[in-house]
């Protein structure tokens, strides 16, 4: 392993290899800390690419760095004002090029529409939507520089004519994140930027701690053991197999998906 170096400056934690170029690409995965946005950071730093991790917690970001040498963390809030800019600008500072954005951060809320205040739905929104759209526009010009890849992680719960009562809010932004991928697709084609999008399934992240982690929750076992009964699978999934397509998504092996949002639930969606 190569020797790690460490500064902080105005929450940019530089953590990582002196010098290593090369073929590695700068790769910024929002909601890095934990769950899927943390086993993705993981995935692309262990192939060999520059990462920044992006969350509001320095804690879990530290613990998704994990000692690996590619990975950087930014502490940030993806829906303040200046986040666009300060999270395209660390990445530029830190890794040096700006290959893959992974749309990742997320925030879920179970609220009927009866009980659902301005608050909850501005913070919904804002998350989920929003902020992915602002980063992305403020990304454009160093992806077209690298014919790069964004990478938005929608919901396969929010796929096809599905439903989803009391969690319609988070369902209706995935569900307009998929059309966005479907639209940029198109519209960044001419500058050499692809989308793509992965709509993940039900993914146990019970073994972590942080935010992201549930281990103490026996709801959570409850919840997870009956999405396990209803898949075809027979189980839910993992948060290193969601980066694994994730990963997959973005190689110039598969520079012909462009507008795809692929669903990965074990095929729960089919039934």
């Amino acid at each position: 392993m190569l020797p790690v170096m460490t500064t902080r400056t105005e929450g940019i934690d530089r953590t990582g290899p002196s010098g290593r170029q090369g073929t590695a690409r700068g790769v910024v995965v929002t909601g890095g800390g934990t769950g899927i946005g943390r086993a993705t950071a993981r995935a692309f730093a262990e192939r060999g690419d520059r990462v920044l991790v992006v969350g509001r917690t320095e804690a879990t970001l530290a613990e998704a760095a994990g000692g690996h040498p590619g990975i950087r963390c930014l502490v940030a809030d993806v829906t303040a004002p200046d986040a666009p800019g300060r999270i395209v600008g660390a990445a530029l500072d830190v890794l040096g090029r700006l290959d893959v954005l992974v749309n990742n951060a997320a925030a879920m809320g179970y609220r009927p529409l009866a009980a659902l205040d301005r608050a909850e739905a501005e913070r919904q929104l804002h998350t989920n939507l929003l902020a992915p759209v602002l980063l992305t526009r403020a990304a454009l010009e160093p992806l077209a520089e690298r014919s790069g890849t964004v990478v938005n992680i929608g919901s396969a719960g929010a796929i096809g004519l599905r439903s989803w009562p009391d969690n319609g809010l988070y369902g209706a932004a995935k569900a307009a994140l998929d059309f966005l991928t479907r639209t940029w697709a198109v519209e960044l084609a001419p500058r050499g930027v692809r989308v793509v999008g992965l709509a993940p399934g039900v993914t146990d992240v019970s073994g972590q701690s942080g935010p992201g982690g549930k281990a103490a929750a026996p709801e959570y076992a409850a919840f997870l053991k009956e999405i396990a009964g209803r898949a075809p699978s027979g189980r839910v999934g993992r948060p290193e197999e969601m980066a694994w397509w994730i990963l997959q998504l973005t190689r110039p092996e598969a520079a012909y998906a462009n507008g795809t949002v692929v669903t990965v639930d074990g095929g729960l969606a089919l039934t």
